[in-house]
């Protein structure tokens, strides 16, 4: 057992420490290009920061972030943007490329991140903008979030777009909805200004002012092609390869290309809601066959294999901090106790339940508490992922504790022989024993228990064979004479022998 937990930390740890894929060799590169393509996702970030990082510690001097994305989780954009922000002594440039299996698009998620970068790049027939943060409606349609988000993140993209030079009314009108931004020629100097400075240039006779261009519309959030881009200054160049691309920005060096490797693969569909649900599935499945079974065996080891890797890759992924794996050891203890000590259940195996829901929920998130829309939503839909697990889960528990006895896989698991002597002794039915070593068992047991002979009670748990009952208002450890014995099924005591009481189904 201990080998396998070494050997799944083990793996664990290296698709953390396994540098990407590159399409030439490192040698002295000092130009490196990293991907940022697909939705934006919590995988895509923990790649960004590997590769990044490991392009530093190769001496680079230009990270060029390849972007082709229509966006995605908004925290996760936050961090990227914040992340390549942080970087020192190094340029960052953004480069929406096009190509055959590209989509040529910088939207939403991706105009942030391209906006956290010194220059921006885009080649013949890509698109950057529309950044208002949406969110899914009732009825499926996607709908623009409350004031609260987009204030947050129009304030994002106006400081990224100010420390990097960028027009921060360009960056404004991808996010802002109201805002309408002209093009025009003040005194023979081109500007770019919202409706309300366009007003107060022209009522000042001393400005001759002529409107060139209305680049945003009141209504409408601001997206750019790449010649748009460029003569409105956000793109620095239109570059359609790396080649070009270095050479309009004057920049010398040997080219990296990296692309995300099978670990970072194995982590993005890992880390996927689906899977993780599967995980959660298993995990609390096998967790309860553990727990109703005597030693550690298979399920004990499903189930640490399936919340490892949970509680594992979502660590990488910066989401798990030492809450998530208090509530979550909590709640399995709180079970253990519900199963173990207290009959039927009831609060306690609910709460523990909820425990483990909620770091479930929480491994998923960085916050533990949204106080923001797309806070909200994102919680709204981790809590979706992890109830579906459980619900499921639940489900098969059900199943297996109803048909177990009855399902060959589980042979192994349950009693189905009929039991001849356990270690309190013989059975004088079933052993040969003699007729006076049966009468001074019969008056040991009468001493202590001779008065529940024959009468019944329910099961107030599984009995395999050993269990609860409870007899007369009173709760007693039995013994089931053969098969188990379901709780709630009625049971009458068939014999006593000390301080066992044997009992079978009636009903």
């Amino acid at each position: 057992m201990k080998r396998i937990l070494l050997i799944l930390g083990l793996a664990l740890s290296m698709l953390s420490l396994m540098p990407a894929q590159t399409t030439v060799p490192l040698g002295q590169a000092s130009v490196w290009i990293i991907p940022v393509k697909g939705d934006i996702e919590p995988s895509i970030s923990a790649f960004i920061r590997r590769a990044s990082q490991n392009a530093l510690a190769k001496g680079a001097s230009t990270i060029i972030y390849e972007i082709d994305t229509f966006g995605g989780r908004v925290d996760t954009a936050l961090q990227i943007s914040s992340f390549i922000g942080s970087l020192k002594n190094i340029r960052t440039i953004a480069w929406v490329r096009s190509g055959p299996e590209s989509m040529g698009v910088s939207w939403s998620a991706g105009a942030l991140i391209s906006l956290s970068c010194q220059d921006i790049v885009m080649s013949s027939g890509t698109s950057i903008g529309a950044a208002a943060p949406v969110t899914v409606g009732p009825d499926g349609q996607m709908a623009p979030t409350g004031e609260k988000t987009v204030s947050a993140v129009r304030s994002q993209m106006a400081a990224l777009a100010e420390k990097n030079k960028h027009p921060v009314l360009l960056a404004l009108a991808m996010v802002d909805q109201d805002l309408e931004v002209w093009d025009v020629q003040v005194n023979g100097e081109n500007r770019l200004v919202n409706s309300v400075e366009l007003e107060g240039l022209e009522k000042n006779s001393a400005n001759k002012v002529v409107r060139q261009n209305l680049v945003s519309a009141k209504g409408k959030l601001l997206s750019l092609t790449a010649n748009e881009a460029l003569r409105y200054g956000l793109a620095r160049a239109v570059a359609d390869d790396s080649t070009e691309l270095l050479q309009k920005l004057n920049i010398t060096g040997e080219i990296t290309e990296l692309n995300p490797n099978a670990a970072d693969q194995i982590v993005t569909v890992l880390t996927s809601g689906a899977v993780q649900t599967i995980l959660i599935l298993l995990g609390l499945v096998m967790l309860f066959l553990e727990i109703n079974t005597p030693g550690f065996g298979i399920p004990g080891v499903v189930a640490i294999i399936s919340f490892v890797t949970v509680f594992g890759l979502n660590a990488l992924l910066g989401t798990v901090g030492s809450l998530e794996l208090i509530l979550f050891l909590v709640g399995v203890g709180l079970l253990a106790v519900e199963i173990f000590i207290i009959p039927g259940f009831g609060i306690t195996g609910i709460t523990g339940l909820v425990l483990i829901g909620l770091s479930l929920v929480f491994s998923r998130q960085e916050f533990t508490i949204p106080t923001l829309p797309w806070q909200w939503e994102l919680f709204g839909k981790n809590i979706i992922i992890v109830s579906i697990g459980i619900i499921l889960a639940i489900a098969a528990i059900a199943v297996i504790a109803l048909m177990g006895p009855r399902l060959r896989l589980f042979d192994r698991l349950t009693l189905k022989t009929k039991i001849e002597g356990t270690a309190g002794g013989p059975d004088p039915e079933h052993a040969g024993t003699s007729v006076l070593e049966a009468a001074r068992v019969m008056t040991e047991a009468e001493e202590n228990y001779g008065d529940l002979l024959g009468k019944r009670g329910k099961a107030i748990s599984t009995l395999r064979p050993s269990g609860k009952a409870e007899i007369d208002g009173k709760v007693y450890a039995v013994e089931a004479d053969g098969a188990f014995i379901e709780p709630k099924k009625t049971v009458e005591v068939i014999r006593v022998r000390g301080n066992r009481i044997i009992v079978r189904s009636v009903g």
